[in-house]
């Protein structure tokens, strides 16, 4: 098995980082034990217990020291390691290994950040061991110049996860709740559940298909896409880099359809969670061509398609979960064994930093000329 080279196994940094990572989540998982009723999320605690949350709890704290002494003992640099020490510290003297579940009192507002913490932590365990082993572009390094952007991009998603729920159940609500679906819906809901759940990811991806598309074909909506695609890092954190416009409205319109047709609670929490996992894994930096499955799921050497710099290959595979989509709309791209030399936007002038790309799209094109503009918004 290959390695990226810059990791520099032996050194400490993986440990000393592994360190911080663990004592940052275990020290905001202690405070989500305290304040459950302000920083978890209502439906997100029927899938979890709170012993498993306490057992995983305590078991970070653990490793976070662990990993924290292996730092100190072979790295030249000792900050890193008593960061990741430093937060431990502060896990346990919170309370991190005298935590005890409760019950919740539901509050009308919260923050979503035990979502944020098990799916950062579950997506990291996974993806970047993968990207280690089986990088497609093996000197990209692991902690590239603009992996903080991306972390934050990826903090507000998940944080925000009740406001964005609010706000793109509303246009479903507003445009259908009037007509009277509870027949059609009871239909759907008595539908055996692979056939369900299958149906609902098809009409989903249709409509984010459509969607996706129209923000590459629209100038103004293409302003507020084209940071998704400004990164030229692909990796498990890019996929969050996304405008919050662009989230507003896609996620609107991938579920006005669930809430239409009354897919059941299961199916629909399925679809989250798979959403969830897939759109980290169509970004990750990973050679993995998944076989047959590639033809009958989206995958990284797909998706990296649709990233692509170079124009020959603009407007190429906008579903995000079913390749034949784009066979039935003429936008299907994926050669046997080829991955696109580069990807990011050629030509194209984004500022560094969450905040500043959050406004951008308001003031101004990222492109010098319209001519361009008119170029990318076609791919």
């Amino acid at each position: 098995m290959e390695v990226k080279e810059n990791l520099d196994f032996g050194k400490g940094y993986i440990s000393g980082y592994t360190s911080i990572f663990l004592g940052i989540l275990s020290f905001l998982g202690v405070l989500c034990f305290k304040y459950p009723e302000w920083l978890t999320t209502p439906e997100f605690r029927e899938v979890y217990t709170g012993e498993s949350m306490k057992i995983l709890l305590t078991a970070c704290i653990v490793a976070s020291f662990f990993f924290g002494v292996i730092s100190l003992m072979v790295s030249r640099n000792k900050k890193w390691a008593l960061i990741g020490i430093l937060f431990c510290v502060m896990a346990i003297v919170t309370g991190g290994f005298n935590v005890a579940p409760s019950i919740v009192n539901g509050s009308k507002w919260y923050i979503g950040l035990d979502w944020l913490l098990l799916d950062l932590f579950l997506m990291a365990i996974i993806f970047v061991p993968i990207e280690m082993v089986f990088p497609k572009r093996k000197d990209q390094k692991t902690f590239h110049e603009e992996w903080r952007t991306d972390l934050i991009y990826f903090t507000v998603s998940h944080l925000l996860v009740q406001f964005f729920g609010i706000i793109t159940q509303q246009p479903a609500k507003l445009f259908f709740g009037w007509i009277g679906l509870s027949e059609l819906q009871a239909w759907v809901q008595n539908l055996p559940f692979l056939i369900e759940l299958f149906f609902a990811f098809f009409i989903a991806d249709l409509f984010q298909y459509w969607t996706h598309r129209f923000f590459h074909t629209h100038h103004f909506l293409w302003r507020f896409h084209s940071i998704h695609h400004s990164t030229e890092n692909m990796d498990w954190l890019a996929g969050s880099r996304t405008h919050f416009v662009d989230i507003f409205v896609t996620r609107s319109m991938a579920f006005i359809p669930l809430y239409v047709f009354g897919f059941s609670t299961i199916t629909f929490s399925v679809y989250v969670v798979f959403m969830a996992i897939h759109a980290v894994l169509i970004h990750a930096n990973t050679r993995i061509n998944f076989g047959f499955l590639k033809y009958i799921f989206a995958t990284p050497q797909y998706h990296h398609w649709h990233h692509c710099k170079d124009p020959n290959y603009y407007g190429k595979n906008f579903a995000t979960i079913f390749p034949f989509i784009d066979k039935m709309f003429g936008t299907y791209y994926l050669p046997e064994n080829e991955w696109p030399k580069d990807t990011g936007l050629l030509e194209a002038n984004f500022p560094k930093g969450y905040v500043k790309q959050a406004i951008y799209p308001f003031t101004k094109s990222p492109f010098d000329k319209d001519l361009e503009m008119e170029d990318y918004s076609n791919r």
